[in-house]
């Protein structure tokens, strides 16, 4: 493969800052909005789950809260 092409360092694009989605603002997906209400519920901030959120600020919540309950 050549070195130019993306795909040859998969790795090096392999996560984007959510802000930068080409689908950050379709509403989160099913999976997002379970995995948010879980994590919401086991780190005592039940206000971190709204289903109105979009993908890229799931994501980001998501995070949020797995840094604050340790699960990186």
């Amino acid at each position: 493969m050549d070195d130019t092409d993306p795909k040859s360092h998969p790795v090096d694009n392999a996560e984007k800052d959510p802000s930068a989605w080409v689908s950050g603002n379709d509403p989160m997906t099913g999976a997002q909005a379970s995995y948010l209400k879980t994590l919401s519920e086991q780190a005592h901030q039940p206000d971190a789950y709204d289903e109105s959120i979009s993908k890229a600020e799931a994501s980001t919540r998501i995070d949020a809260l797995k840094a604050k309950l340790d699960l990186e």
